[in-house]
């Protein structure tokens, strides 16, 4: 659904894994990867900060997929005769008070659309899917209830990313820099490190730490800004960081999304 909201023209490839839509775009089988990122209610997604860094893509654009899920089951299944709801544990969790109030056991799936594709197979009209809407008119499903989320802004972010290329020249709308870096293991390398985007008004919109190397110390952290590392303010500020990191890389330069500033475009 990401994919053809984002580019409507272009035939959307399924891939079993991220590594798999990773190597498909490395193979040059896709153009491009959609890849969730983070959610509005359930947060990171898992392990995607593990892969970020290590895939030789770039990031070069970012999609935002507002989260609609349906009940739905095969030709003549109710929500009444029905006792098991099947879905990704993720959207069990943001449709907990709808699986609550109708009494049904949520078991849990390897994703929103498998769980849809296993209730087609199955035929059986006890047990029902959560999925996106799109899910029922590919599997042959009935629809018994719509937009079940627990909270209506229910948001994913996708980054779209791409074999490495040129960044785009700054000053063509508003930009944002994702990268990731390491600071030094000396006392306050961080507090000093970040200093830079408080003291030259950049604005941080994700800090997120995670372990390395099988060691506990959280010393490597994922990060977005808004502007562009050529714009004298985050040229400063990112100056600034590499004094104080061991490692420092950007993942992407990439125009911000209408959606950021929460427009609907």
């Amino acid at each position: 659904m990401a994919a053809l909201e984002a580019f409507p023209d272009a035939d959307a490839l399924p891939c079993a894994t991220f590594e798999d839509a990773f190597a498909a775009v490395d193979g040059g089988e896709a153009q491009f990867a959609m890849i969730p990122i983070d959610n509005t209610v359930a947060g990171r997604v898992a392990d995607i900060h593990l892969l970020l860094p290590t895939t030789a893509l770039q990031i070069v654009g970012e999609h935002f997929l507002r989260i609609r899920f349906s009940l739905m089951g095969v030709a003549g299944a109710t929500i009444e005769g029905a006792r098991e709801v099947h879905s990704h544990v993720h959207a069990l969790a943001q449709c907990r008070g709808f699986i609550r109030s109708h009494g049904l056991a949520p078991v849990v799936a390897g994703d929103t659309a498998g769980s849809a594709r296993e209730v087609a197979e199955w035929g059986d009209p006890t047990k029902l899917s959560i999925a996106p809407p799109l899910a029922a008119q590919r599997y042959g499903l009935e629809v018994l209830a719509s937009d079940i989320e627990d909270h209506k802004h229910n948001t994913t972010r996708f980054v779209v990313l791409a074999p490495p290329r040129e960044f785009p020249q700054a000053g063509d709308g508003p930009f944002v820099t994702s990268f990731v870096f390491r600071v030094k293991n000396i006392p306050a390398a961080l507090y000093k490190a970040l200093g830079g985007f408080a003291t030259n008004g950049v604005n941080m919109t994700r800090l997120e730490s995670y372990m390395v190397n099988g060691k506990f110390a959280a010393t490597m952290f994922m990060v977005d800004v808004e502007g562009h590392p050529d714009e004298p303010p985050l040229a400063r500020a990112l100056e600034e960081l590499a004094f104080f990191s061991t490692e420092l890389r950007l993942l992407g330069v990439f125009p911000a999304h209408p959606r950021r500033f929460g427009q609907t475009a």
